[in-house]
């Protein structure tokens, strides 16, 4: 019996590395020199670090902002959140809901209420159900992780103070993200050291993964202007239509907020999310059940039970998030496999 083969629906836990950053980091490889180092090697590492947060910038609309290199978007909402007393919402990532107090409303849609923007973190989409926020002007922290390569923004114009993105989501590496910042805001660094990245984050930079990160993020603003993300959205359209038409009592998560164009919450009551992972996995589909930094851990979906869904929705929920390289087969035959799947649960509830 043949291997089963794979089909790849969980973009937004982390999407495939492009070929341009793939092709920039293996280049960076043949760099030697530091960063800091003042000699021709060490001047080339440091040339090729500024041109990447050069494309990240302009990728990102924030030229005339700093863009400072850390980890990823978790070390991005630590440095950004850590003792400034923000507020936020049970929906945020966990990322950000470590470092502020998640009281703030929401509605049965996934929209978040926000009375102080300047003491708020709020993220501009979902990672779970994909609902797009209303970012109000002056928001202190804005959490961009998820939108950022698939839908039009720009940090100039969100008119927050800082916003966290990661080179992961947008087909980059994993280990290299960005806080971005407006210039003259004044933050406490946490890893302390050589100084690098303007003094907020010491250490050697992370010249493979930046490189690769400022590759992906180019080749994402030019798909995104290219309408890419229109036909993925297409595609998505088609899976919720599908599913829903014949599995009645699926619910459509978020259906009635914008959301990004890729993403799927589907929860069918008394179907757990991780049997549905398990046996589409077992199938050859990638997907998950919440976000995938909370995988594997068998509890009710946080955010939706802040949207106001009982256990027996939140725990029966999962996401199907789709990419460019998603095609209309690659979906048919996942709605083709869940609705079987889907029928054969009916059966042994009945």
């Amino acid at each position: 019996m043949g291997a089963v083969s794979r089909t790849y629906l969980d973009y937004n836990a982390t999407a495939p590395l492009r070929d341009e950053a793939r092709a920039a980091m293996i280049a960076a490889m043949d760099l030697c020199g530091n960063p800091s180092s003042v000699h021709a090697e060490g001047r080339a590492a440091k040339s090729l670090v500024e041109r990447a947060r050069a494309q990240v910038a302009a990728a990102f609309g924030a030229d005339g902002a700093d863009v400072v290199f850390v980890s990823g978007a978790t070390e991005a909402a630590a440095l950004a959140c850590a003792g400034r007393g923000l507020l936020g919402a049970e929906v945020e990532h966990d990322a950000v809901l470590s470092w502020v107090d998640g009281g703030l409303p929401v509605d049965g849609a996934g929209r978040v209420t926000v009375a102080e923007p300047e003491r708020t973190a709020l993220q501009f989409a979902n990672s779970e159900t994909g609902v797009i926020q209303d970012l109000p002007q002056g928001l202190a922290v804005v959490d961009a992780t998820q939108a950022f390569g698939k839908v039009p923004l720009a940090f100039n114009w969100m008119g927050c103070q800082m916003a966290l993105i990661s080179a992961h989501k947008l087909g980059g590496p994993k280990g290299i993200g960005a806080l971005v910042m407006k210039r003259g805001t004044d933050i406490a660094s946490q890893i302390k050291g050589g100084g690098q990245e303007m003094g907020r984050r010491s250490g050697t930079e992370n010249v493979i993964g930046i490189a690769g990160f400022g590759a992906a993020a180019e080749a994402a603003a030019r798909d995104l202007d290219h309408g890419l993300w229109a036909g993925v959205e297409k595609l998505r359209n088609i899976l919720e239509s599908t599913i829903v038409a014949s599995a009645k009592e699926t619910i459509l998560v978020g259906k009635d907020a914008p959301r990004l164009p890729n993403t799927s919450c589907l929860a069918t009551p008394g179907w757990k999310g991780e049997t549905q992972v398990m046996q589409m996995d077992l199938a050859g589909f990638a997907i998950s059940a919440g976000s995938a930094c909370s995988s594997g851990k068998v509890k009710a979906s946080r955010v939706l039970k802040a949207m106001g869904y009982g256990d027996d929705v939140a725990a029966c929920a999962i996401r199907v998030s789709l990419g460019p390289q998603t095609t209309e087969d690659d979906v048919r035959r996942f709605c083709e496999s869940w609705l079987t799947k889907y029928e054969k649960h009916r059966a042994r509830s009945a």
